[in-house]
């Protein structure tokens, strides 16, 4: 009875550390797809800011024409 409770238990102790010893891996980043995500993120700022002035302006030009 006292093996099985100690399996048990070492089972789950090991459990615990395989998942340490994975978080201690170093991650590495290449350049190039950051630069890659920059470009993505402007293009997609400006395309925001666009769609908003646009939407912006036609409230404003209908709410000019339900006064007039």
């Amino acid at each position: 009875m006292r093996n099985a409770e100690t399996n048990i238990k070492n089972k789950i102790i090991s459990r615990y550390l395989e998942k340490d010893q994975v978080k201690t891996q170093t991650k590495s980043s290449d350049i190039n797809v950051l630069l890659n995500r920059i470009e993505l993120n402007k293009k997609s700022e400006s395309r925001k800011k666009l769609y908003f002035s646009a939407a912006a302006s036609t409230g404003l030009i209908l709410f000019g024409l339900m006064i007039f």
